[in-house]
């Protein structure tokens, strides 16, 4: 079973050898959310499906979602009824990808994990890593993929395995050493220089920052366990790994942090999915610019 990292190499024994396997394709853009969509139909992994994060990953009804922010988690159920009709089983083994330096193939990582789905791991390198290897592709330029049929799936919901934290628990636990946030954004969002997406520039006060692509190296794949342990250790200092809580714009890239401290035995740690997007637009809470 594969629970963190899968190569190439890897992910093609699997498929020779006939595990129960299922490939989703995660790419997406957040300057253009239709360009994703494109860019799967023009090639992906043959027999991958593509997994879109605001059709599949995200929800804005408020009846079926879990927090707010610009990318708010559909509940639980929810999401395990969408496997279920993309054919997913128990058993199976789940690879996620994407081809935006393993950001948004990260979000489908961490839900199937909340939803207690153990088996699934991301791709090394994304698909640059697997057409550089000479691996399959394919494109269905001709198709609709996602009106493609599957046979409903035995996917079933079980405890979660990774800790999803709430905008109320972050605030009481500020200042705290019960708690030790950390910002994935890029340095000049966290020091509230720069603010594309949402309304207030800034960050949560006492937040650590460590942007998501820092955890790989200039070839494209995560940097090796010591590598992101040495890292780790000089971000946290004397904070304890357990007392990690990850956030960032809208809970989607905070998770490359979240598998990095994983990859490098670490422990899995918590993720603010509601993240600075829920955070700025909460009345009262406060906000925090480098050297305020």
């Amino acid at each position: 079973m594969f629970t963190t990292l899968i190569s190439v190499a890897q992910l093609q024994a699997l498929q020779a050898n006939g595990t129960p396997l299922a490939v989703f394709d995660c790419t997406f853009d957040l300057m253009n959310p239709s360009k994703g969509h494109v860019q799967y139909v023009e090639q992906h992994i043959a027999g991958a499906q593509h997994a879109d994060l605001d059709q599949h990953l995200a929800t804005h009804d408020a009846d079926k979602r879990v927090n707010s922010g610009r990318h708010p988690l559909p509940q639980r159920e929810v999401f395990a009824s969408w496997l279920q009709s993309v054919g997913m089983n128990q058993d199976t083994q789940v690879v996620v990808y994407d081809r935006n330096g393993m950001n948004y193939c990260g979000r489908l990582w961490w839900m199937l994990k909340w939803c207690g789905h153990d088996a699934v791991a991301v791709l090394d390198g994304g698909l640059q890593a697997w057409v550089a290897a000479g691996g399959t592709v394919v494109s269905n330029q001709d198709n609709a993929p996602n009106e493609t049929v599957h046979e409903s799936g035995n996917f079933e919901l079980h405890e979660p395995l990774l800790k999803l934290v709430d905008t109320a628990t972050v605030s009481t636990r500020l200042n705290s050493d019960a708690q030790t946030l950390v910002d994935a954004r890029s340095a000049t969002r966290y020091r509230g220089e720069a603010e594309p997406f949402d309304p207030v520039a800034g960050h949560i006060p006492g937040a650590l920052n460590r942007p998501f692509n820092s955890n790989l190296n200039a070839q494209g794949f995560f940097k090796s366990a010591d590598e992101l342990r040495a890292e780790f250790a000089i971000l946290l200092g004397n904070a304890k790994p357990e007392t990690v809580v990850h956030h960032c714009g809208s809970g989607v890239s905070a998770v490359p942090n979240i598998l990095a401290m994983e990859v490098a035995g670490l422990g899995r740690t918590g993720l603010y999915a509601g993240s600075w997007s829920e955070w700025c637009n909460t009345p009262g809470l406060p906000c925090e610019k480098s050297g305020t």
